[in-house]
């Protein structure tokens, strides 16, 4: 008899650690995020420690993942390999293949938000792209690093594990596509690489970062003020290619000639990053205006790092057919252009475009 009450109060104790795990278990139940890399610096080796030589893309994801300590504490995580190329051969294909992939993902209740790993060299371009036709409020975290797996102090591992901590974070819904990078949460619309090579080379000049993750500990401060992501008008669904539109680089003296070349090379937009306030020479601003009345959109930004170009400023931008930049520079100024390009729009819809996103 004593024997069996001696079972009894066993099998009861074992019972009771059982429920407890299984209760703890079920209270510290991971999230599930899925991480999408694109080769970059972040996926680099070279072979020299201390060394500026390096090859983007050496490092596929999952051992990328396994390098990070303590990163699977974090969330329940997946690997896909999307592209494996150094950022300055960033394509529209693959922001389309992220794109689909992405809304994809997020569509099912398994998903809990997407990282994806990238170069920096045009990481804003595919942050801001992402951020116009991704449909849901889940977060989008891009990260990446400024030295490959392989250099002394790499940042990669680091960026890697914040940048989950941020899309694990139930905090993080609603912000929009975001970058993680040396410590700081940027929002895809304000965020610029400013510097070539420190670590510290994303900024958001003009309206400053929107948090800090140290260490995966998340601290989200205002959010993003332009239209984005379930608000935001673009989708490219069923696209298979984007208008062609591209940059003239301002500068004293420079031709009018180039306008007239990428018209006719099949520009359906184009942008002009201006001196100054967006501002070109008489020649170029007489290229411009033929350029526009023959429906080929003009988009005037600035080569100036910091500050907006604004309407009817220097430049008269309705006699002139021309549209404002308002915040953003060169480069983020084409992405929203070329997926404005996808509809026809009158000069008013288009310059609001640009305002408000």
């Amino acid at each position: 008899m004593k024997n069996m009450k001696t079972i009894c109060r066993n099998l009861l104790a074992v019972t009771l650690i059982v429920v407890s795990i299984i209760a703890n278990a079920q209270e510290k139940k991971l999230p599930n995020i899925v991480i999408l890399a694109t080769g970059g610096t972040i996926a680099g080796a070279g072979a020299s420690s201390t060394g500026s030589a390096y090859t983007s893309g050496q490092v596929k994801i999952e051992a990328m993942i396994d390098a990070v300590p303590n990163i699977r504490t974090l969330a329940n995580l997946k690997g896909e390999q999307i592209a494996n190329v150094g950022s300055q051969d960033m394509s529209v294909k693959v922001w389309l293949d992220l794109a689909n992939r992405i809304n994809e993902l997020l569509k099912s209740k398994d998903c809990d938000g997407v990282v994806i790993t990238h170069g920096t060299d045009t990481q804003e371009e595919t942050a801001f792209f992402l951020n116009l036709v991704i449909k849901s409020d889940k977060p989008v975290v891009l990260t990446g690093s400024m030295r490959p797996s392989t250099a002394l102090s790499a940042d990669g591992p680091l960026n890697m594990y914040n940048a989950v901590a941020l899309a694990a974070s139930p905090k993080a819904k609603g912000y929009g596509v975001m970058v993680v990078m040396n410590d700081e949460i940027h929002s895809a619309h304000a965020v610029k690489k400013m510097m070539s090579t420190p670590v510290q080379t994303f900024q958001s000049p003009d309206e400053g970062m929107i948090g800090t993750v140290i260490f995966g500990d998340v601290q989200l401060f205002h959010k993003p003020h332009s239209l984005n992501t379930t608000a935001s008008e673009f989708s490219v669904d069923g696209v298979k290619e984007l208008p062609r539109v591209d940059i003239v680089y301002g500068c004293a003296d420079m031709s009018p000639d180039l306008i007239d070349i990428m018209v006719k090379a099949g520009a359906k937009g184009i942008v002009i990053a201006g001196v100054g306030d967006g501002n070109m020479n008489a020649g170029t601003l007489e290229a411009a205006k033929k350029a526009t009345k023959a429906g080929i959109i003009v988009v005037r930004a600035t080569r100036v790092p910091i500050g907006a170009v604004l309407i009817n400023g220097e430049v008269n931008d309705k006699e002139y057919g021309t549209i404002c930049s308002d915040e953003l520079n060169p480069q983020k100024a084409r992405v929203l252009l070329m997926l404005a390009l996808l509809k026809k729009r009158s000069w008013d819809d288009m310059q609001n475009l640009f305002i408000n996103y």
